[in-house]
């Protein structure tokens, strides 16, 4: 219990920490970069060395890191932004909901069963993206569907990946850690490259305070990996339930800390699209029971 309670809290951190970027200029990027130096660093102490060696390019899962780090970077950049345009319950159910994508995938890649709760619960999901989004802004207009969309794209695509990996390549502890590390590596070199660039060019000046709001998100980042990890290793819940258990939490935690904390819109729509999430994924993850 205590695992699952911790990552959940660790998320939603993070979300909140994306949210208050604007009040204190914080430069997205340049933020997201320092975040995976700081998880590579937190990750080569946990291990307790530095596993960057020349014999690291002949692992069969290299490629595929690089394609991960890429896209870490990618959905982390999309996560602040859009935490930051359209609110963090808006951004967490588009991001939790995009499970039905691995699912999906699971039935051609992996012959997982596919029963008609499941089907129900993957349509769901998406009125359920659609009703949370449709929520007026400032200017009585509803807000885009376009980054939402993307997020759940995105991140389906990325937890597709991610599991496809993981089942073909990564046989033990020791590779999984590595491989992570690699990924946050990966990460902040592409983006160490884009904001030397940007630096070069003149289109951004460094400022320290955005290192240290990177340092605030990749602790808590790094950690929400390290008791994910811990979580689906104990006995407390099946590996199936788990996942689907942590979103629920995920999604109904940040909703309460959107409204409460940050003043967001609780409307009819924004509520009920809540309501059908939880729905869906409860009927994703044990609708084969």
């Amino acid at each position: 219990m205590f695992y699952l309670l911790i990552t959940i809290l660790l998320n939603v951190i993070i979300s909140a920490i994306f949210k208050v970027f604007p009040k204190y200029r914080i430069d997205m990027l340049q933020a997201i970069v320092a975040n995976y130096v700081v998880c590579v660093i937190t990750g080569c102490i946990f291990i307790g060395h530095i596993p960057f060696t020349a014999s690291i390019i002949h692992e069969t899962w290299f490629p595929w890191a690089l394609l991960m780090g890429f896209g870490f970077i990618s959905i982390f950049n999309l996560l602040g932004y859009s935490t930051r345009v359209d609110g963090i319950t808006t951004t967490i159910i588009a991001n939790k909901l995009s499970l039905v994508i691995p699912v999906i995938f699971s039935v051609f890649l992996y012959g997982d069963s596919m029963g008609v709760a499941k089907i129900i619960g993957i349509v769901l999901a998406f009125p359920a993206v659609y009703l949370t989004t449709r929520v007026m802004g400032d200017d009585n207009k509803p807000q885009s569907l376009l980054w939402p969309i993307l997020l759940f794209i995105g991140g389906g695509l990325l937890d597709t990946l991610m599991k496809y990996v993981q089942f073909h390549f990564l046989t033990s502890p020791d590779s999984q850690a590595v491989y992570s590390i690699l990924c946050f590596a990966t990460a902040g070199v592409i983006g160490i490259v884009l904001v030397t660039i940007l630096l070069l060019l003149k289109k951004t000046t460094f400022q320290w305070r955005n290192v240290f709001a990177g340092i605030c998100i990749g602790i808590p980042n790094y950690f929400s990996i390290y008791f994910l990890i811990r979580m689906l290793n104990n006995s407390f819940l099946q590996s199936s339930a788990a996942i689907p258990v942590l979103n629920i939490g995920i999604l109904v935690a940040s909703a309460l800390t959107a409204i409460l904390l940050f003043r967001e819109k609780a409307n009819v729509l924004r509520i009920t699209g809540l309501i059908l999430s939880v729905v869906a994924i409860l009927l994703i993850a044990f609708g084969d029971k």
